[in-house]
């Protein structure tokens, strides 16, 4: 069996074979109760690595690693778009996900990893969650467990291999590279490292907060398109779905029917709109106030910076200081999807950001932040509130932390909703009906699918 049908026949299996899902729960439940974690606001001054350089306006270590947080100015056609401040971070990271065929079941090996950012401290992470910084050791900590299987991948079968955006609204260009790889030898299984199915990570995405978001934009990513069954295979794929109509979208449509006019849109965009971000000093933010205990925003945002003093065991490092983004609010990010004549389409916006790495990707129906007023929404994301509000033909309703890492506290309303299709007479520019086979044909590319996108696509259940 050739291992994309493993992975559906793993995402089928929602009991699981090496571990139920009941144990899973209690075991992140558990971990959470005894680790210690101590995460307080501090100022920077107390900081032996951090400071605050105010000859060039910004915030760095003294080691110039890890990320910088500068301020960035964009104009578009010449007009002031908006300022802020923004995550530095140019160099790749690994995100990444070992799996295994146990007893004929494909199983993922997944990480119970503590953030100090993350709401509920300890979540389900991939089997590699690390910075360049990490695996140089630049922090002086240990080198992060299995780093050797990703180094040496090319022994491996790697199943999917993409260097991806983070979020555009907080980051500068920043992208990591997600990978899943299937190993066939014995592999030891380290403390808080479980073996799980596909189904049942989708299981527990349904629950608050448990899921990162580093597991989800890679689970985003397994190619679906790339290998080709045959008539009597597909039928047997076809009896795992519950979902024909996710079936259908995936097995039984053709990218080349949408890629043409995305492609044009997007590309129109990069040639014809003249986009400028420049990186400038914090200080000369009109709007934003530099002092000891961080940087906020002397108007209404969606967030400010605050300075930490963090301590949490069973790290590659236990004690440390650093600068947080903390989330003022909850942002929502919608995906609207309807069926047409027996096949699901999704609805999805072309989004520029102040932090893409190319101007501009594909994103959800729907992307607001916490600031953003419902009222002066357009036509789609009225339709979204409406169907909100009422509790009609909502999928799911989850909430979800963002990275931990860099994100203090900002926890995210993910929405899959279903309308009937006529309820839009006309779309908005830069949207457009799509079906799964093109999303993912399109996340097999840099730089297409933005993460807001790509998690809520990793929600989907057959």
């Amino acid at each position: 069996m050739n291992i994309c049908a493993k992975i559906l026949e793993s995402w089928s299996n929602t009991e699981g074979n090496m571990n139920s899902t009941a144990d899973l729960l209690n075991w992140i439940n558990t971990l959470n109760e005894t680790t210690y974690v101590n995460i307080k606001e501090c100022s920077i001054n107390v900081s032996s690595f951090w400071f605050y350089d105010d000859y060039n306006g910004e915030v760095l270590n003294r080691k110039r690693s890890f990320f910088s947080i500068k301020g960035v100015r964009l104009f578009r056609n010449d007009e002031f778009m908006g300022e802020q401040p923004v995550i530095i971070q140019p160099e790749i990271g690994y995100l990444g996900i070992i799996c295994k065929e146990i007893n004929g079941v494909l199983n993922f090996l997944m990480q119970a990893k503590i953030e100090p950012g993350n709401v509920n401290c300890v979540q389900i992470s991939p089997t590699i969650q690390a910075t360049k910084s990490n695996f140089t050791r630049a922090h002086g900590g240990t080198l992060p467990l299995y780093f050797e299987y990703f180094e040496s991948s090319s022994k491996y079968n790697v199943i999917y291999d993409q260097i991806q955006s983070e979020q555009a609204s907080r980051f500068y260009k920043k992208r990591n590279r997600n990978m899943i790889m299937e190993v066939d030898e014995d592999i030891p299984i380290h403390p808080n490292f479980r073996w799980m199915t596909l189904g049942q990570l989708k299981h527990m995405m349904e629950i608050d907060n448990l899921v990162n978001m580093d597991t989800r934009t890679v689970l985003s990513g397994i190619p679906l398109l790339t290998t080709h069954f045959t008539e009597t295979e597909l039928a047997y794929i076809e009896t795992m779905f519950t979902d024909k109509a996710f079936f259908r979208s995936i097995f039984r449509t053709n990218p080349a029917d949408t890629l043409p006019q995305i492609y044009q849109y997007i590309n129109n965009y990069k040639m014809f709109q003249d986009i400028t971000v420049a990186t400038i000093p914090l200080d000369q933010l009109v709007d934003w106030k530099v002092d000891e205990y961080g940087i906020t925003c002397r108007k209404p945002a969606n967030f400010m910076v605050r300075y930490y003093d963090i301590a949490i065991e069973g790290r590659e490092v236990r004690q440390w200081t650093q600068p947080l983004f903390k989330a003022i609010g909850e942002a929502i990010f919608g995906l609207i999807t309807s069926e047409v004549e027996g096949v699901t389409k999704y609805l999805v916006s072309a989004k520029p950001e102040i932090g893409t790495f190319d101007n501009i990707e594909l994103a959800p129906s729907v992307q607001l932040e916490a600031t953003h007023e419902v009222e002066s929404g357009n036509e789609v994301e009225k339709l979204f509130y409406q169907h909100l509000e009422s509790r009609k033909g909502i999928i799911l309703d989850v909430m979800l932390s963002e990275e931990g890492g860099r994100f203090y506290h900002e926890q995210n309303r993910n929405v899959i909703v279903k309308i009937d299709k006529d309820e839009l007479k006309s779309l908005p520019d830069g949207y457009i009906w799509t079906d799964y086979s093109t999303l993912n044909y399109l996340v097999q590319v840099n730089n297409c699918l933005n993460i807001q996108l790509r998690n809520l696509l990793s929600l989907l259940k057959i």
